[in-house]
């Protein structure tokens, strides 16, 4: 017996090797890391920003790191960041109204948001005439 008084031979709380992967706790994980990643990501709109007011040639250096590879996918990165982020709040609002918190229902909900945040974006993208050769609208 230990001194807490447990006399229950099992872990006092869940070790991480207990818990099975499921889309809702994927979820759980992503809304966390889109939050973080949202902030950095408003850091990058404010340094377009500063390079924007700076004049043409500052602009112009900002352009081309963000048109570079590295940086178009950090920008596609940011941009399904913000688009999952603002998905998965509305399923938060949701559910804060008691709905759709039953095991289905939410691994559902929670699959769906995650295939619908890619979608979205490759669609914003694609208008937005971003993916080089394929622009919809111009642009590209």
């Amino acid at each position: 017996m230990s001194q807490s008084g447990w006399t229950d031979k099992r872990p006092m709380s869940p070790h991480v090797s207990v818990w099975r992967w499921h889309v809702t706790m994927l979820g759980s994980i992503l809304h966390r890391m889109t939050g973080v990643s949202n902030y950095i990501g408003a850091m990058l709109v404010v340094g377009w920003l500063f390079a924007a007011a700076s004049g043409p040639e500052t602009y112009g250096r900002f352009e081309a790191v963000a048109g570079s590879m590295p940086g178009r996918i950090v920008l596609f990165g940011f941009t399904l960041g913000v688009v999952y982020h603002a998905m998965s709040g509305l399923r938060h609002l949701v559910w804060d109204t008691g709905h759709g918190l039953t095991p289905k229902v939410a691994s559902a909900v929670g699959t769906l948001i995650i295939i619908l945040a890619i979608a979205a974006t490759v669609a914003i993208w694609l208008v937005a005439g971003l993916v080089p050769g394929l622009a919809i609208f111009g642009g590209g």
